[in-house]
């Protein structure tokens, strides 16, 4: 099962998430996280996103580009947090994918899917304002956009979280069976 979960900051989107995968199962759950910390800030979000996995039995693996090369365990729950990071890592860092990026994300994701039972993406809404972007930042979007798009179209479920509460825009029954998997 692919699962989308998307929503703006603050909304409650990653706590959602992990709960998601917890519903999933006994399967052994692994937390791939994206964020590169490149600053005081982004220590502090990753130190916060840990505590809120704490005693969740998450195994946190970091990876910033390069997700098609990421080696899982067999019939796993992956939580991938977050598609915005993973974005920016591949566009601009000096080992990511930059103009291939959309494609390499894909393949990571397709790859994924080949490994572990159940896979849920976060990612974030940043296309609801107003403005108008050019340059890196505008194609950052048009990156961001096109893989929430294709991602949205092959997942099983897409939630939009909003002020902690799950709206879902597509959703598949899951049986009792997979429940106790």
């Amino acid at each position: 099962m692919l699962v989308l979960v998307t929503g703006g900051s603050g909304s409650g989107k990653s706590a959602f998430a992990e709960n998601r995968v917890l519903s999933l199962g006994l399967h052994q759950r692994i937390y791939i996280a994206t964020m590169f910390p490149f600053d005081e800030e982004s220590h502090k979000r990753i130190d916060r996103h840990r505590k809120m996995r704490s005693g969740k039995g998450f195994e946190t693996v970091e990876c910033y580009t390069g997700l098609k090369n990421q080696e899982l365990p067999k019939d796993c729950v992956v939580l991938l947090e977050c598609m915005s990071n993973l974005t920016a890592n591949e566009m601009f860092q000096e080992n990511g994918a930059g103009e291939h990026t959309v494609e390499e994300i894909l393949k990571g994701i397709r790859h994924l899917q080949e490994t572990a039972s159940h896979v849920v993406i976060v990612t974030n809404e940043i296309f609801s304002e107003a403005a108008f972007y050019e340059g890196e930042t505008g194609l950052y979007q048009k990156y961001l956009g096109e893989l929430n798009q294709k991602i949205g179209a092959a997942a099983d479920e897409v939630v939009e979280v909003v002020y902690g509460i799950p709206i879902y825009h597509k959703k598949t029954a899951i049986s009792k069976e997979e429940h106790l998997k």
